[in-house]
């Protein structure tokens, strides 16, 4: 798949991790008398570092990667992972902002 693709799909990948879990778990917490919101951001803190792994498809193929990258002098295998890395990120800050603004919450 070229980078572009790749780096677009885990971008969203990451975010729908994020509204996904907050927003099913918040419904789930409406039906056990939960208050909802809080639930949902409580989840949505908690959900961060889960959507960056499932956003990337696990760890161990990305440190795999940048171990061949490091150790056989691959520079640029190492520069696409750092990049996938920080689309995972960002897509999964982007999707906590969301859940913040449906939340009426201020970071």
């Amino acid at each position: 798949m070229p980078f572009e693709k790749k780096f677009i799909l885990i971008l969203f990948t990451a975010m729908g991790v994020m509204l996904g879990a907050a927003l099913v778990g918040s419904l789930a917490a409406v039906m056990v008398r939960e208050p909802p919101l809080g639930t949902m951001l409580r989840l949505a803190r908690e959900m961060k570092i889960w959507a960056i792994v499932a956003a990337i498809g696990g760890t161990f193929s990305t440190i795999e990667i940048l171990e061949s990258g490091f150790l056989r002098g691959e520079i640029m295998a190492v520069i696409k992972q750092v990049f996938y890395i920080i689309s995972a990120m960002a897509g999964t800050h982007l999707g906590y902002l969301i859940v913040l603004a449906l939340a009426g919450e201020k970071e």
